[in-house]
């Protein structure tokens, strides 16, 4: 596994790895994910639907939708991933992305690949920069081929400002009682709407954003045993068990890859 925060513009984050036996829990991510696929094949969870991601296919996944990931066969699968900023991608093609995540378009494909071998490269930044606008370019037209018919999932106000507390609060954490009665609703009312909007429950979501924090920081050479206390976990334990059940390795070995 390798993963780093490279000096271009919108990328938030580049991963490089390979998993046999590691199963992605549901999730989310606040940046599109460009997933692309180099061996083997990816089954996956997004919007409560199963798709699927085959060797040499670019798959897109948009921010705030669970998902989740596993290999289809005994040899896992090698992928390589850019994050990418929201700001890149229009809001409006998110309901597309979650109909059809799948981008079977060798070009696209040969483009990503050249897209991270300049992210990989020292001193490339605005050729990775000019090779991003290609990507999400092309990615924009295909979601855009799409019909239009099946929106974004619908979401009431509630799930939605519960989401934003959680956020808001990610490091200290809220208490399910004191969310219900800011938000006027009852806890397992609360917890049955958020679930039923996002995929997942209140406090999976909690964990998920304080391992997608802990990366970025990780990354950007903080100690493990700080980080895991600046984004919420009660220690450096605690931070290693949920980073290993969602990322299939230890915070230190996931920060020593970015060397």
């Amino acid at each position: 596994m390798r993963a780093w925060r490279p000096s271009v513009p919108g990328v938030s984050e580049v991963l490089h790895a390979r998993f046999v036996a590691h199963a992605y829990p549901a999730h989310t991510h606040d940046e599109w994910t460009l997933l692309l696929v180099d061996s083997g094949a990816v089954r996956y969870d997004l919007g409560r639907r199963e798709h699927g991601a085959l060797a040499g296919q670019v798959t897109v996944l948009p921010p705030h939708v669970a998902h989740t990931g596993r290999a289809v066969g005994d040899a896992g699968f090698r992928k390589r991933v850019v994050y990418v900023e929201p700001s890149l991608v229009p809001p409006e093609l998110t309901g597309r992305a979650v109909d059809g995540p799948a981008l079977p378009d060798p070009l696209l494909a040969h483009r990503v690949g050249q897209l991270h071998r300049a992210l990989a490269a020292r001193g490339e930044e605005m050729e990775a920069e000019s090779r991003l606008a290609l990507v999400l370019g092309r990615v924009a037209d295909h979601l855009r081929s799409r019909p239009a018919g099946a929106a974004a999932p619908a979401r009431r106000a509630v799930p939605e400002d519960l989401r934003d507390l959680l956020d808001a609060t990610m490091a200290e954490g809220l208490p399910l009682r004191t969310a219900a009665d800011l938000l006027g609703v009852h806890p397992d009312s609360l917890v049955r709407a958020f679930s039923r909007a996002f995929g997942l429950p209140p406090h999976q979501y909690v964990i998920g954003r304080r391992v997608d924090a802990a990366r970025h920081r990780l990354l950007a050479g903080e100690p493990p045993a700080e980080v895991a206390t600046v984004v919420g976990f009660c220690d450096q334990a605690h931070l290693t068990r949920h980073f290993r059940r969602v990322l299939g390795t230890s915070p230190a070995r996931y920060a020593r890859s970015r060397a």
